[in-house]
């Protein structure tokens, strides 16, 4: 596996699932396959789960760990031919080439500018080190995508389905910030290939980018949609038009304890951090319902699973 930057680069997304759950059994069973081998970590942007889940996962392969944090400090220049007489100190061709020498896998972690769709949606960063690196690129979120935290959702819904195909729901929510829409895509983008009956919810004017909701059925009324699911994924994201521009939050697309009554005693989901009392209520998150603590867990035996599969290929 040369990348992993979504759900097409895994020839059969549902046995990457089964291999977490494996080893989610055994986590150190396999620390030979990474003897010798270094993992370098770039963040663009901060992390808690992403970061802390994909070192450890390293670490159980037996791989050497680098962490990079260049939010703050490092200004890279993406585009060729560029005269580099500003701030850009580095180019990412050299800066990838260099890594490249240091490490068997690199991860990289970006995040979109929201003011330019169409320069979000081509993934610049992401796709500049796919290009220039001359070893696999794991995606720890992309402008535009998040794949492990879409495997680790995956593999949290196999563990605590009580029917063979759920209903999942994947909701807006209200947040006080304008978010991207990387996670709801990529979640899309998985479950529409894994065995769920899958129904997206919003406010006219949250419309997701066609390309990723294809077929998925939409439904306006979130309460409508809440009828009889299994799984309610709550998520927020900035509008399409005008591009990642704060609109007027819509307070009542919380999700509460009495629109979860309209589930089949379903659970609920989200990728954290999460805004208590915004985004859901306490007697959501703190109730039986919740998965946000099992779900972040499973970010763990996502990440492993990745590297393991990068690891074996050579």
């Amino acid at each position: 596996m040369k990348q992993f930057t979504s759900v097409y680069d895994i020839d059969d997304p549902a046995s990457l699932v089964a291999e977490a759950l494996a080893l989610k059994k055994a986590p150190y069973a396999n620390q030979a396959l990474g003897q010798n081998k270094t993992v370098i970590l770039v963040f663009f942007n901060p992390s808690l789960r992403t970061r802390l889940s994909t070192e450890l996962a390293a670490k159980n392969l037996g791989c050497n760990v680098m962490t990079l944090n260049v939010a703050d400090g490092w200004k890279l220049e993406f585009a060729d031919g560029t005269v580099m007489n500003g701030g850009s100190a580095e180019h990412i061709r050299e800066a990838a080439g260099v890594m490249s020498q240091y490490a068997d896998i690199l991860g990289v972690r970006s995040f979109p500018d929201l003011e330019d769709k169409d320069r979000d949606y081509a993934d610049e960063v992401m796709n500049a080190f796919i290009k220039h690196a001359t070893v696999p690129v794991v995606s720890l979120e992309s402008a535009i995508r998040h794949p492990l935290q879409s495997l680790a959702d995956w593999v949290t819904i196999e563990e605590y389905k009580k029917r063979i195909r759920p209903k999942v729901v994947l909701t807006w929510a209200p947040h006080p910030r304008a978010l991207p829409q990387a996670v709801s895509n990529s979640f899309l983008e998985w479950m529409q290939v894994a065995p769920v009956d899958l129904v997206l919810t919003h406010p006219k004017g949250y419309e997701l980018d066609p390309s990723f909701v294809k077929d998925t059925p939409v439904v306006y009324d979130q309460e409508e949609a809440f009828a009889g699911a299994d799984f309610i994924y709550a998520k927020n994201w900035s509008p399409l038009n005008p591009y990642g521009k704060p609109q007027p939050i819509a307070k009542d697309w919380q999700v509460t304890a009495e629109k979860m009554t309209l589930t089949d005693e379903g659970y609920f989901m989200h990728c954290l951090p999460v805004r208590r009392n915004v985004v859901v209520s306490d007697a959501v998150l703190d109730g039986p319902q919740s998965l946000v603590l099992p779900q972040a867990g499973n970010r763990l035996y996502a990440a492993q699973a990745v590297l393991q599969r990068m690891l074996e290929k050579g």
